[in-house]
């Protein structure tokens, strides 16, 4: 599985994302076939090749149909070469986008709320990843608005990312990741630069509200530079928070390709641009096209918790988030029989889930690991059998299936409205996956 990691030493926006995931050969006219099964029309895409302090790299805009163009749109509308054509405008997202001239917010067509997003996203023709991870990108936008004005996420209606530009930001970068054969995604610390930004509640101090929940949220440290405005938008921040497994310097990377997205606004300090670095998969990983990815192993032993102390806290924090939770018995010293309880999550969220088991269970202490793991590629299928449509979880090695499990919940289910045993759902979806 090829790893794809994020230098994000100048910062991070929608489009500059976008603009380094075209460099490192995602096909604009695939992208733009995948965009058009939104169902948003009154806008057109650009990308073309520009440079930013000597680094020469794809400026990618949504641009609004009946917006007055510029000469150097203009010029590349007439030569459309690798990837399509060129505009330079100022690109806002929630709050503001800093990589446009000046502070100033600038809304692109109509603005949406939460549930609206989610409609038009669930109601289209999207492949099934695309629409989960490009919503799961919104909810993170959501849920910080949602905490900056004291509403549910539900409930926010969004300043910037419902307009045009950055639903097409969020929703193409998964496109084009879905086109990039779902790589596995690394990133840099995040780095913000200093000064005030003007939002939709006025100037505020960088970083904006919504970036700083989004990425607090996350787990995602931040480290400010000398460089005057703000690097990272909400839009950027909620696209790693989702996408991202680990931050951190480059470990054993071999660069395959090297692709570069650039802002519009010229920075003082350092060239206003993503780096994205495709890396090859490592020898092991390349026998196999199974998917890899890291997480954390959190890890302590208990003699003194009651059974329903550690029944609530298994339901608990796996809806708080965790990857599983699970408990073994073990001997402890002085004979004492205990448990141990072993909490995976991501590694950004380690220190969140060391706190919960701290704060929860009697541990004085944590041991944490941090693991590699190999996953089947996965898909979901819908079979029709005699007890209603029951969904199957697929599982594939090197283009073979070897796994089909189909959902329990819906199983359990159909099971008790048909008053037949589980195991006759079950079989009865698995005798209807095709060969």
């Amino acid at each position: 599985m090829k790893s794809l990691y994020l230098d994000l030493f100048s910062g991070i926006s929608g489009d500059m994302m976008l603009g380094a995931l075209l460099d490192l050969g995602v096909e604009f006219n695939a992208l733009q076939r995948e965009l058009k099964k939104l169902k948003v029309d009154g806008y057109h895409l650009h990308a073309a090749r520009r440079d930013k302090m000597g680094i020469n790299g794809v400026k990618f805009d949504v641009h609004l149909d009946g917006e007055p163009c510029d000469q150097d749109h203009a010029h590349d509308h007439a030569h459309d070469h690798d990837h399509a054509h060129g505009h330079d405008h100022s690109h806002s997202h929630s709050h503001s986008h800093s990589h446009g001239p000046g502070e100033s917010a600038h809304h692109h067509g109509a603005q949406r709320n939460f549930r609206q997003i989610r409609e038009l996203i669930q109601s289209s023709e999207l492949a099934p990843w695309v629409k989960e991870r490009s919503l799961a990108v919104f909810q993170r936008i959501a849920v910080a608005e949602g905490k900056i004005h004291g509403m549910p996420p539900e409930k926010v209606h969004f300043h910037e990312v419902g307009g045009v530009d950055s639903i097409v930001d969020i929703v193409g970068t998964a496109i084009a990741l879905d086109l990039l054969g779902r790589p596995r995604v690394l990133a840099s610390g995040v780095t913000e630069g200093t000064g005030f930004v003007r939002c939709a509640h006025g100037r505020f101090p960088i970083p904006a509200p919504a970036t700083l929940e989004i990425l607090g949220a996350r787990g995602i440290s931040v480290s400010q530079c000398e460089e005057p405005g703000e690097l990272v938008t909400p839009t950027g921040a909620a696209l790693i928070a989702e996408f991202a497994e680990s931050f951190g310097p480059m470990r054993d990377v071999v660069a395959q390709k090297v692709g570069y997205g650039l802002g519009t606004r010229d920075n003082k300090t350092r060239p206003n641009v993503l780096r994205a670095v495709l890396g090859a998969p490592s020898q092991a990983d390349g026998e196999h096209d199974w998917e890899t990815d890291t997480i954390a192993v959190l890890e302590t032993n208990l003699d003194d918790v009651t059974g329903e102390t550690l029944g609530h806290f298994l339901e608990t924090t796996l809806a708080a988030g965790a990857l599983d939770v699970f408990h073994s018995p073990i001997q402890m010293k002085k004979n004492r029989p205990g448990v141990l309880l072993t909490v995976l999550c991501a590694v950004a969220d380690a220190d969140r889930f060391t706190a919960r088991i701290l704060k929860h269970t009697s541990a004085f202490g944590v041991r944490r690991s941090v693991l590699e793991r190999r996953k089947l590629k996965r898909e979901f299928v819908t079979v029709k059998t005699d007890f209603g449509e029951i969904p199957i979880k697929l599982g594939t090695l090197d283009g073979e299936r070897v796994q089909a499990a189909p959902e329990y919940d819906v199983c359990k289910a159909k099971a008790i409205q048909a008053g037949v045993p589980l195991r006759t759902v079950f079989d009865a979806a698995l005798k209807q996956l095709p060969e």
